[in-house]
């Protein structure tokens, strides 16, 4: 089916293909490895540091270059001989030659050298008739013969064209000849028709970006299968040394180039505006020039320019802080995030101050309190603290070499002052955003972080805690089992006579809970963190000699006071009994009422999900929320607040998606079951050709005394009450294979990519979910195959339907999991494992349930009495006491469960 869906588009490839499908909007053209485009490129290459060079290959491939533009024509350099050399180097690398490139000379047989080395279908350019139509024919047969694409220039034996009919014309009769005497393939034909600049003050000059414009379109609609290209930075030529104007006439006007059809161009990243954030006096003037729209046009944009030049950033930033002293830029360079010249500035500190501890503790920790000063204070946000960090861990990482080690003369092991954290996810769990978020924004604070990853177990937290003598314990979890662990932590604590400082975060964790659940049993100070901005002054104060005594006894009164209003509730709280609330069911006319049978019964697995078409379904608000930027998308990109930070994470996450869809950094699998199923009070029983199963799913009921006419639901009261129904599970994973790359990130110190790629990949699983799911109603199941909403409408829940998961709010019990993933063999078929405490691993899962009547909705249990416990143990076949652990956010009664926890 791919085959014939892509058999009449463009293919290029490198070691990787790249098929010009109808969801690629634009391909950028990588323009640096171009000796007559790139003066620092063109050293390197004159100078024979071919090595060096291949760095810059390298950032144009990582900065988002599609392709490769490579091109050796210069006067002092053998041609030929340095594009072999340098196409043999690129071979030699995987993260290089995994995309396509583009052989770009005006001389042959530089393009014929070219064609030899190139591994992959790569692209010519360029080709013309301006030496007449034999050496054009012979040329085209030749680039046939190694099986590469080809850019056509808009040039003829008269010259290039200068207008749009010359464009066209050229274009037709080049076009004419390769297809009817060549037989090239016209997805192989590129057409340049010529991008010059614009506002020079010739007045032949003024249409050119409109007669491109136009060219563009009419190649398009007339020569069938035929790309177009360019280069963009051609256009802005008459204002060179001005990049704010540059960059908002190559935005402008790529903008306008790819809405007439312009497919691929060779475009510098880095001097692009984003279009939407072009200032609008600037654009205005940008576009009357391009699109001719007044006689002085130029005049306007020359005059506005000349008041814009002042604000050039660009200028500032890489002159004026280079003067500084050497620790105003190492601050300057925390605050900005910029790692180009860290490792300079810190050798230069580190032989200033002639102790590489004494440059921690001096420049860069006061870098660091700045950039946590900015954070505190609402002037930095979160993404831009993260960069900090990577900064400050890369320039740690230089020092450390130099450090006093063990045994040396000069070793003191209490030299430094800087205050120890501990961080880990509890055993069980294996979620760790937030607690690297947390982290980082603690180091940005002068703190030293000890982080011993997920699923740590109680004692290895004690035991790494002693050992590095930390000032405070933070322990971290996502799922409600690790509610218990916790409490199972402090009860260790306190069972070895310890009083260190404990800070309780997480999803799951709440003040009240920390409240009336961790904090009874550890007498040391125990303190609930809503989020990472509060993390730094609790720690503060939990550490500091003149307030934690103080804070001390504040926590401790203020979580008794918790622990007596909550008492108070409960007491108040009215509950029905358990057999009164099954008596109150949801209210469906099950009479006039069909199940609807699944046209797939049974388990259906995606063994390899497509990224590209999942990111289609994201949801982007709880990216943000991941982040610390509060705000619903797309409106928080003009939040007068967070907006501009918000812009440029969405368009970094943008590019870090690219990646991780091109380089196949993870992968995405889901497994989906549709079962029939028979309703047994409250629980779902399984069948198979009429008969029960091993396999029953057990789900809670609503125990809150409600108001006439308002049901206590259950998830049960969906399915038919007499007749067999139907059921379905699911699980999807989007977090195959990312523990390399995170690896990665872990040796660079980079906690950015590292948050980043993990928040993404629980977005994908996220839509992965959304994605299975609209699957689901519409032709696995089928019973909503009419079905068409758009992205906003699903993240709404406008559908018919629903999917809640274990640990959620209508079935908050995670144990159901295990039965869901033996059911469906989730493991065997997919990868996606659980540990003791029903956490997914990888993370970036999603699991969950299919209800399919019309009428079933999303709901949240509440409280729960003891006699619903006491059912539920039964029907499960645990103790109640094990039940009660599965179940202690919901209950409505207080267990003696400190023994039962304090032996597991």
């Amino acid at each position: 089916m791919s085959n014939l869906r892509h058999q009449n588009v463009m293919k290029l490839s490198g070691l990787e293909p790249l098929v010009f499908t109808p969801e690629i909007n634009f391909v950028n053209i990588g323009e640096r490895t171009n000796v007559t485009g790139s003066k620092k490129f063109a050293r390197l290459i004159l100078n024979g540091n071919f090595d060096e060079a291949l760095e810059v290959a390298l950032d144009q491939v990582r900065g988002g270059a599609q392709i490769l533009d490579v091109c050796m024509d210069e006067g002092m350099l053998d041609g030929v001989a340095a594009m072999q050399r340098f196409l043999n180097l690129i071979a030699s690398e995987p993260e290089i030659s995994r995309i396509p490139v583009m052989i770009d000379s005006s001389r042959w047989e530089i393009i014929l050298a070219g064609l030899k080395c190139v591994q992959g279908k790569g692209i010519v350019n360029s080709i013309s008739l301006k030496n007449g139509e034999k050496e054009f024919i012979s040329q085209a047969k030749t680039i046939k013969k190694f099986g590469a694409a080809v850019v056509v220039m808009a040039f003829d034996e008269k010259g290039q064209a200068d207008s749009y009919q010359r464009r066209i014309d050229i274009c037709k009769r080049s076009y004419d000849i390769l297809v009817k005497e060549v037989r090239f393939n016209p997805h192989d034909i590129i057409f340049d028709p010529n991008i010059f600049p614009v506002a020079t003050g010739m007045e032949e000059h003024r249409t050119n970006a409109l007669d491109f414009f136009h060219a563009t379109q009419w190649i398009k609609q007339n020569l069938p299968g035929a790309k177009v290209s360019g280069g963009v930075s051609n256009v802005s030529f008459s204002f060179r040394g001005n990049d704010p104007v540059r960059e908002a006439m190559h935005s402008a006007f790529l903008y306008h180039a790819i809405k007439h059809g312009m497919d691929m161009g060779i475009v510098n990243p880095a001097m692009l505006e984003i279009y939407d954030d072009i200032p609008k006096d600037l654009l205005q003037k940008v576009e009357d020039v391009l699109f001719n729209r007044s006689e002085d046009a130029t005049e306007q944009l020359l005059a506005f320019a000349e008041s814009v030049k002042a604000g050039d950033k660009k200028e500032v930033v890489n002159e004026a802080w280079r003067e500084d002293p050497v620790s105003k830029r190492i601050e300057h360079a925390l605050v900005k995030g910029i790692l180009d010249f860290i490792l300079d500035d810190i050798e230069e500190a580190r032989i200033a101050f002639g102790n590489p501890l004494k440059v921690i503790e001096g420049p860069l920790m006061d870098g660091m309190n700045v950039v946590g000063d900015l954070f505190g204070e609402g002037k930095m946000f979160l993404p831009q603290v993260v960069k900090s960090a990577r900064v400050m861990k890369k320039a740690v990482a230089y020092l450390e070499p130099f450090m006093p080690k063990v045994g040396d003369l000069d070793y003191n092991v209490e030299q430094s002052a800087v205050k120890k954290i501990l961080l880990a996810t509890v055993k069980g769990d294996v979620h760790d955003i937030g607690k690297n978020i947390v982290g980082v924004v603690l180091a940005c604070n002068s703190y030293q972080i000890i982080d011993l990853g997920v699923m740590v177990d109680a004692q290895k937290i004690i035991d790494e805690a002693i050992k590095n003598k930390v000032d405070i314990i933070g322990l971290s979890g996502l799922i409600t089992p690790s509610l218990d662990e916790m409490v199972n932590v402090a009860s260790e604590l306190e069972r070895q006579g310890l009083k260190i400082p404990l800070l309780i975060g997480g999803a799951t964790t709440s003040r009240i809970h920390t409240a009336v659940k961790v904090d009874p049993v550890y007498s040391g100070m125990v303190i609930h963190v809503a989020d990472a901005s509060k993390s730094v002054p609790i720690a503060g104060e939990a550490i500091s000699e003149e307030t934690r005594e103080a804070f001390h006894l504040k926590t401790k009164e203020t979580y008794q006071q918790l622990r007596v209003e909550h008492e108070a509730k409960q007491q108040v709280k009215q509950m029905v009994s358990y057999e009164e609330a099954k008596s109150n069911p949801s209210f469906i006319d099950w009479e006039n009422y069909e199940p609807f049978v699944p046209a797939h019964l049974g388990e259906t697995v995606l063994d390899n999900l497509d990224l590209s078409l999942l990111r289609k379904y994201i949801d982007w608000t709880p990216f943000f929320s991941t982040w610390m930027l509060a705000g619903k998308f797309p409106k928080i990109l003009e939040d007068p607040i967070v907006g501009v930070e918000a812009t440029k994470l969405y368009e970094e996450a943008q590019k870090t998606l690219d990646r991780i869809i091109a380089e196949k950094w993870i992968h995405a699998k889901a497994v989906i079951g549709l079962y029939p199923v028979q309703r047994k009070e409250d629980d779902l029983v399984l069948l198979e050709k009429g008969n029960e199963t091993a396999f029953t799913f057990h789900f809670l009921r609503q125990q809150g005394k409600k108001g006439k006419g308002v049901p206590n639901r259950s998830l049960v009261d969906f399915i038919h009450p007499d007749k067999v129904d139907y059921f379905g599970g699911f699980a999807v994973t989007a977090g195959l294979g990312i523990e390399s790359k995170l690896e990665e990130f872990k040796i660079e110190g980079d906690d950015y990519n590292d948050i980043m790629l993990k928040a993404l990949a629980d977005r994908l699983a996220e839509a992965g979910a959304e994605y299975i799911h609209e699957l689901v109603r519409k032709e696995l199941w089928g019973y909503d195959s009419q079905e068409n909403l758009g992205n906003d409408s699903l993240i709404k829940e406008e559908y018919k339907g629903i999917r809640p998961a274990p640990g959620y709010p209508a079935c908050p019990e995670h144990s159901e999991k295990k039965t869901l993933f033996e059911l469906m063999k989730v493991e065997e078929k997919i990868g996606i494992s659980l540990t003791d405490s029903f956490a997914m691993y990888p993370t970036s899962s999603v699991s969950g349930f299919y209800f399919g009547h019309p009428e079933s909705k999303y709901f949240g249990l509440g409280k729960i009495g003891e006699d619903q416990v006491a059912s539920y143990a039964q029907r499960k076949g645990v103790s109640k006491v094990q039940a009660e652990r599965w179940l202690s956010p919901n209950l409505a009664y207080t267990p003696s469960l400190k023994v039962e926890i304090n032996s597991l």
